[in-house]
């Protein structure tokens, strides 16, 4: 099975660099065109329109409208689960990053090594919840006997996703920095798992 692991398109609160967790941001026009031009780098891709087997998305609305676009399917066949929503940030959220102070910067930079600042989700309930869904999905769908399966989430729970795929030590789960709209997709096989490429929509 395929597992395509996406990030949401931009939204005014990412254009405007503020952080953006829990907050029911919709996409922007922006957001919804690299949302499209995903679709069409992942047909560029496959060679064909992308055929998924389920499309899961957090329950927050710009992962729920990009997976729309990503997979051609409406809303009432997203399946919604809150396991893959975004970090809750607390007091930070929709604070200016250039104002978080220095813990909050620190930590989100560095995520693995230092103490959860008050008030936000610590990384090790961000991994909990990522390990959870992955295992319920693969379980899934080698019962179903899934091909593909597209799940649109945000920036910070992907860090996590992916970094259970790779089976990533400390000190590299915290690295990947997702784009709006950029897709990896990695191939599992009960307890094999594997990278298989990136894809970025192209830009303006």
């Amino acid at each position: 099975m395929k597992i395509w692991i996406s990030r949401h398109g931009q939204t005014n609160l990412n254009r405007d660099h503020l952080m953006q967790g829990r907050t029911d941001e919709p996409l922007n026009e922006t957001g919804r065109r690299q949302a499209r031009a995903a679709r069409r780098a992942v047909e560029e891709s496959l060679g064909e329109a992308p055929v998924f087997d389920a499309v899961y998305a957090s329950p927050l609305d710009r992962a729920i409208e990009t997976a729309c676009i990503l997979s051609g399917r409406p809303r009432e066949e997203i399946t919604i689960d809150s396991r893959i929503t975004e970090t809750d940030f607390g007091r930070y959220e929709r604070r200016p990053y250039w104002a978080l102070g220095p813990w909050m910067g620190l930590y989100w930079s560095c995520a693995d090594y230092l103490p959860c600042p008050p008030t936000v989700e610590p990384l090790q309930s961000m991994r909990r919840r990522s390990a959870s869904f992955l295992r319920d999905l693969e379980q899934a769908g080698e019962a179903c006997g899934y091909d593909n399966v597209l799940v649109t989430c945000h920036g910070g729970i992907t860090r996590t996703l992916i970094g259970y795929m790779e089976n990533a030590p400390r000190g590299v789960v915290w690295r990947p920095r997702m784009k709006n709209c950029e897709i990896r997709v990695f191939e599992s096989r009960g307890a094999n798992r594997r990278f298989l490429r990136r894809i970025l929509p192209a830009t303006d």
